[in-house]
């Protein structure tokens, strides 16, 4: 093999027999984003809760003054101080709506029953990231719709008044699947938390980083690495080894990729699998939507919006605050109440639920490759897989290290989705209702804002404890522990190495693979 402009490979479907290329990428060193600063971020203590009892007086007034400023100055772009958005603990500017945008919300730390320090006496041998890309642009398909929403509301509507008068001079700018600086950001504090976090480790060792190959995954891994070396080199001499090579995994049809889905063809073209989600979301639509769209039809007269309008109205409020480079909330969010945001968050959850995760009967196959690929590095033995692993690339020391302290993969949400539920990580949640809404408590802490917000992380940890005749295992999804109770957890969440993978024999023994090519 030879690694420098790219590495070859084949893919292993028996299916297929083209070559196809995987290659390690050296970032370069040199972005146009707004950097942090060399110097290390103490982990901050959780947001005080204090703000719920006037939610909606702070929650009204800040619409208040963002449209008024843009009425006063209509051709500035409202930009106001930059909203707290920590390596630690994330977005959390309106938390009360902006925590409620499913896998379009902004990475924040969710909250935890059990504390995510490294326990007393214990000391972390092993640490692995999957993260999300970082915030983006809407998918090329989805700009187009929500262009069109705009010209029809532009074209139908003779004046914008109160809230919506901003609609009057908005021009829709928004591009098509690439990170935007916000983005770009969040995954260059991901990288700082995650050496902060790991620091012993990290002083040693540079973090093997793997990246899908869609362009906004790339970045999101380039990004990442240039966090964690900015910290690194604010205490030790600068790391000859940065750029930090990048193994970015094809995402083309056929082709072997634990971080991204595809391979399964019954899963990604048969309507009883394929549709699960979207059906489920329908049904919930019904019963909420209707009395949002007569409202903004009665707001805004001879709109004339459709139920696909008003959930593009909802998408816009992220997708045109995630488009600032600071984070400013958007006057699209101004736009609902927030029992409206809570009923749209929960739609999104039906979505991955059912989409990609426990409530769909494919869902959870989609991630074996992958469970797999980390118990072969929690164990540093072989992997051991039928499903969707590369065999020329994890049969290779070069490719596929084992023994490493630290591992970084960069992937989509759907696909986390889906590796999340082959690990059994929300095994106490129950089929979501999709005819009234649940609280996090409802569905045992799983909500598509709590598991997969652009920029999103997962870290799986292994420590050795005082005590402990073996290591221990413990997963982190976005701050919050998750007791591991498919393989018994202690207190603190954590199983033995062996219990853990005992308890992880779906994925060992393929997932319902086999239904993948019927």
């Amino acid at each position: 093999m030879s690694l420098g402009s790219g590495l070859r490979v084949r893919k292993d479907l028996a299916e297929h027999h083209q070559d196809e290329e995987a290659y390690l990428l050296s970032p370069t060193a040199e972005y146009d984003g707004h950097f942090l600063k060399h110097r290390k971020f103490q982990r901050q203590a959780p947001a005080s809760k204090s703000y719920i009892r006037p939610v909606l007086i702070i929650f009204f007034l800040s619409c208040f003054v963002l449209i008024s400023v843009y009425l006063i100055h209509p051709s500035f772009n409202p930009q106001p101080p930059r909203c707290v958005d920590t390596p630690n603990n994330g977005y959390q500017c309106q938390p009360q709506i902006s925590h409620s945008w499913g896998q379009y919300s902004p990475f924040f730390s969710a909250p935890s029953e059990i504390p995510d320090t490294t326990p007393s006496r214990c000391q972390i041998s092993f640490a692995q990231i999957l993260s999300r890309h970082g915030a983006r642009d809407p998918t090329a398909s989805k700009t187009k719709v929500y262009n069109s929403t705009i010209q029809k509301l532009k074209a139908n509507v003779r004046q914008f008044n109160g809230k919506y008068a901003f609609l009057d001079r908005f021009r829709y700018t928004l591009g098509a699947d690439q990170l935007t600086l916000f983005g770009e950001q969040q995954m260059i504090n991901s990288g700082v938390a995650f050496y902060n976090r790991y620091e012993r480790l990290a002083k040693q060792a540079n973090p093997f980083i793997r990246a899908s190959g869609e362009d906004r995954v790339v970045q999101s891994a380039r990004n990442f690495s240039q966090g964690f070396h900015q910290v690194k080199s604010a205490y030790q001499n600068p790391d000859a080894n940065y750029p930090y090579p990048i193994l970015v995994i094809p995402e083309g049809e056929g082709f072997n990729n634990t971080l991204d889905h595809g391979l399964c063809t019954t899963f990604e073209g048969e309507e009883r699998y394929s549709s699960v989600g979207s059906k489920a979301q329908q049904t919930f639509l019904d019963t909420f939507l209707p009395t949002v769209t007569d409202r903004l039809n009665a707001d805004l007269q001879g709109a004339n919006l459709t139920a696909i309008d008003t959930v593009n109205l909802f998408d816009l409020c992220p997708f045109t605050t995630v488009a600032s480079p600071l984070g400013a909330i958007s006057p699209f969010c101004c736009l609902f109440t927030l029992a409206e945001w809570k009923y749209y968050g929960y739609y999104q959850s039906l979505g991955k639920f059912y989409g990609y995760g426990p409530g769909n009967p494919l869902g959870p196959t989609q991630g074996v490759g992958f469970v797999n690929e980390l118990i072969a590095r929690l164990t540093g033995k072989a992997v051991h897989d039928h499903t969707s692993i590369n065999g020329t690339l994890d049969n290779s020391n070069i490719t596929f290290p084992l023994g490493q302290a630290l591992y970084v993969d960069v992937s989509h949400d759907n696909d986390m989705t889906a590796i999340f539920s082959a690990l059994r990580l929300y095994d106490s949640t129950r089929p979501l209702s999709n005819s009234s809404t649940q609280s996090t408590n409802a569905t045992a802490g799983y909500s598509a804002a709590w598991t997969v917000p652009f920029a999103g992380r997962a870290y799986f940890e292994k420590m050795k404890c005082a005590g402990e005749k073996e290591e221990l295992v413990r997963i982190i999804v976005n701050n919050r522990v998750i007791p591991l109770e498919m393989c018994d957890a202690d207190e603190l969440g954590r199983c033995t190495l062996t219990k853990f993978i005992r308890g992880l024999s779906f994925a060992a023994e393929g997932g319902r693979w086999d239904s993948c090519f019927t």
